[in-house]
């Protein structure tokens, strides 16, 4: 028996298989973020590590919930979410990072995302671009929900979710500078609150495939309130598994 046979039911990317995850997926960029979320979970395991793609499973309320990095970038995350969905996910929450773009924000606050610039190629291949890249809108309540019952600071807005990192922070530097510094200005007037890599696109393939997605965000790269993010994410989990418990009876 060939090794491909023996593994044809193994994600090739994410090394899982069905029965590994659960419906909800929690997807940060970085895999050192794994675990520190996971540490939120009941009884949580390792599952697999395979390239930049990392995951834990344990439970929530009886429910399993898993942990899955998506790497940095739209490509890595799409394969994520596609995987994940092919193996039982349904239901995934961006968790991550994400950089100011709004003088009245504060670094640490949250950002819950309710749709996304497509400045990205990726969701380009699943639909055209005047598709817009929507959250699911049962996950951005209960994200809403969880942020507002914490008390902590935070905005429900638009983000904007781009390739070039560099192509954000250092504009001036690129030969199309004038065409860079151009596009912010107008996604700042129209009232953008963040900048960050996967939002889009987990937003446009989980549409696709018929899942539902939010995102939740860390405004201003600051890790000394990291923890916020991450209790936040976990109480909106708790919500939506509160409430599909209740639409399931």
């Amino acid at each position: 028996m060939s090794e491909n046979t023996i593994n044809q039911d193994l994600m090739y990317h994410i090394g899982c298989r069905q029965g590994d995850v659960g419906r909800y997926v929690l997807l940060p960029g970085d895999p050192a973020r794994v675990p520190l979320i996971a540490n939120y979970l009941d009884n949580a395991e390792e599952v697999a590590t395979n390239r930049e793609y990392r995951t834990f499973t344990g439970t929530l309320l009886g429910e399993k919930v898993s942990v899955t990095s998506t790497g940095m970038g739209c490509p890595s995350t799409a394969i994520a979410v596609e995987e994940l969905s092919m193996i039982g996910a349904d239901t995934f929450i961006r968790v991550g990072t994400s950089g100011q773009m709004q003088d009245f924000m504060e670094p640490g606050d949250l950002v819950i995302a309710w749709a996304a610039i497509r400045d990205e190629f990726t969701s380009q291949q699943y639909e055209p671009l005047a598709y817009p890249a929507v959250a699911d809108h049962d996950v951005t309540l209960a994200l809403r929900q969880a942020a507002r019952e914490s008390g902590l600071p935070h905005h429900v807005g638009i983000c904007q979710s781009k390739d070039s990192f560099y192509g954000q922070h250092e504009p001036d530097t690129m030969p199309i500078a004038s065409r860079l510094n151009d596009r912010w200005a107008a996604w700042v007037q129209g009232g953008a609150l963040a900048s960050e890599m996967e939002a889009s696109t987990i937003f446009v393939v989980s549409r696709v495939l018929g899942r539902r997605a939010g995102a939740i965000m860390l405004n201003g790269g600051t890790h000394a309130k990291l923890s916020h993010l991450l209790e936040t994410a976990i109480a909106g989990v708790k919500v939506l598994i509160e409430q599909d418990k209740k639409n399931d009876a």
